[in-house]
């Protein structure tokens, strides 16, 4: 019997926009004194510092002086806010089914701070029975803590809880690992995001409603 359902968030909630990521890369790169391309790679490059504990000390790597960190956390606020603020289709909804199904619901998403700064003001707030981020409880998927963490809170053995995510971050596999179920999502009419996961032999979703029929 499924008791929970533990989300992921970006590329399963809502959408993650690579061309405003470059735009945002582009606005703050001056911050830093670096070209836009290069300040996005070394972005990219930083993820696993940045999402498993506090930004400063990132942010005091990359040059950036103290005086320049809070207009550069404002800028990403702004744009973090942005992009959680546009759930997809159908997500609350589904969340508000779940509950009234009394299923509870988890998250587990690898990110920044900037995403538990402005999660109190996005559409998400108060749809999650636990909440766990990887830059505050300092671990990544496929870390099987991580699920755990999430389980944990929950209140429910493994068995009992279905993991929904797009595969990133060997996220699908993880879940398995530690007894969970675990649903691919992807886009209608798409092949999954990461090569990786397109010939996932589970099961599969292209809108995250589809994960009702999984109860």
């Amino acid at each position: 019997m499924t008791r929970a359902v533990v989300f992921d968030l970006f590329e399963t909630l809502i959408d993650y926009d690579d061309t405003r990521s470059r735009e945002f890369s582009a606005e703050v790169a001056r911050l830093c004194g670096r070209a836009p391309e290069d300040f996005h790679r070394v972005w990219r490059e930083g993820r696993p510092m940045r999402e498993t504990g506090p930004m400063a000390p990132y942010l005091a790597s990359l040059g950036i002086e103290e005086d320049a960190m809070h207009d550069f956390l404002e800028l990403r606020r702004a744009f973090t806010r942005e992009v959680l603020g546009r759930p997809r289709a159908g997500v609350i909804e589904t969340l508000n089914e779940l509950h009234r199904r009394a299923v509870r619901t988890g998250l587990i998403t690898v990110c920044s701070e900037d995403t538990v700064d402005v999660w109190p003001e996005t559409p998400f707030a108060g749809h999650f029975d636990v909440e766990v981020f990887s830059c505050v409880c300092g671990l990544r998927k496929p870390d099987e803590r991580i699920y755990r963490i999430a389980l944990e809170g929950l209140g429910v053995e493994p068995a009992e809880a279905l993991f929904v995510g797009d595969g990133a971050n060997d996220e699908l596999a993880g879940a398995e690992r530690v007894g969970m179920g675990a649903i691919l999502i992807h886009r209608p009419g798409e092949e999954p995001a990461w090569p990786e996961v397109r010939d996932w032999p589970g099961p599969r979703i292209s809108a995250i409603d589809d994960v009702l029929s999984f109860l």
